[in-house]
């Protein structure tokens, strides 16, 4: 798949308008960076985050049974259902801070059925064991990344203007630390963690079985990042890639939730780098890992609150100090409309 994304260009006068707000210049620190970021991405002086989204793509994992996680695998297909029933904590934080949810089968080793709440992307009921052979095929891997492209691109056809990422699947860090160690260079011990609460033993046995899937794979250094996907990726980590590639190619502002979500942005990013300008970088992940791909993007998140839950709950706590930073250029008196002396 080919994507054209083109880096944001400057937009004359966007600094002296957010300079000539009723304040000291740079006086609302991370929020004018913030501003400055969504009038060029918009190439306006007055931008809109119009039908803002929060997307969470949900999969299995072949590995998960192997027991790298401290969940069972049929963790996954019941979360799902708790967020078809509104009771996840994402949906609590998506529906206090106006986001609309969606939630997406990309690859859930269950049967839900025809659900009015649910986008039916499922490419498998999970991936294959990648500590035996590659997670996915080719064509399962490009299968992915074209639904999750459609599914954004079908949102700005109907004019939203922001996309929050997020996800569900059990033994889906464990993925993410074999591609952010895979993709970034970063050794295998530095990306692993705990993921929903391995006890020592456990982390013991994950470390141990991920360098397994390592030695399995053999990839050379500087692989290719559609390689390292169909290797070590997850369905939903997948289809977030090809949404997130859609996303930015369509203009829209992504709000990137914490180590998995990132590790989709990793491959995506190896795919067309200027995407990098589109992302806003929501939380700080207590996942070991996390750090490794923050710095491979040379990112500064906007929360450090100690998550580890997943599911785009950093990028819907994030959210509120999105809208500010465009209220504030949209809203905020000048010196000249005020009277005010600079």
């Amino acid at each position: 798949m080919h994507f054209s994304i083109p880096p944001t260009a400057a937009v004359p006068e966007l600094q002296a308008r957010i300079d000539g707000k009723t304040k000291p210049p740079g006086s609302l620190g991370r929020l004018e960076r913030l501003a400055l970021q969504i009038g060029q991405i918009q190439q306006s002086l007055t931008p809109s985050l119009d039908h803002p989204h929060l997307l969470v793509f949900a999969g299995d994992h072949g590995a998960a049974c192997a027991g790298i996680s401290a969940f069972p695998q049929e963790v996954t297909w019941q979360m799902v259902e708790n967020f078809l029933a509104g009771g996840a904590a994402i949906n609590v934080f998506a529906r206090h801070n106006g986001l609309q949810l969606q939630v997406i089968d990309a690859g859930v080793a269950h049967d839900f059925g025809v659900r009015d709440a649910l986008v039916d992307a499922k490419i498998a009921f999970g991936t294959g064991n990648y500590l035996e052979q590659p997670a996915m095929s080719a064509s399962q891997r490009d299968a992915a990344l074209a639904r999750g492209a459609a599914i954004v691109g079908a949102l700005a056809d109907r004019g939203c203007r922001v996309v929050g990422f997020g996800e569900m699947g059990i033994g889906n860090t464990a993925a993410a630390s074999l591609l952010t160690h895979s993709l970034t260079g970063t050794p295998l011990a530095d990306c692993v963690g705990r993921g929903s609460g391995l006890d020592d033993p456990g982390l013991a046995r994950k470390q141990a079985l991920l360098a397994q899937a390592v030695k399995r794979a053999a990839l050379s250094p500087g692989a290719d990042a559609l390689c390292v996907l169909a290797e070590f990726g997850g369905f939903e980590i997948a289809m977030m890639s090809g949404a997130m590639l859609a996303a930015a190619e369509r203009g829209l502002l992504l709000l990137i939730d914490g180590f998995i979500v990132t590790s989709a942005l990793l491959v995506a990013a190896a795919i067309a780098p200027n995407i990098r300008d589109y992302c806003v970088y929501c939380h700080r992940s207590a996942e070991p890992g996390h750090l490794a791909q923050l710095r491979a993007l040379n990112a500064e998140p906007l929360l450090d609150l100690g998550l580890r839950l997943g599911e785009g709950t950093g990028a819907a706590l994030a959210w509120p100090l999105v809208r500010a930073a465009a209220a504030f250029l949209n809203e905020m008196a000048s010196f000249a409309a005020a009277g005010v002396s600079r």
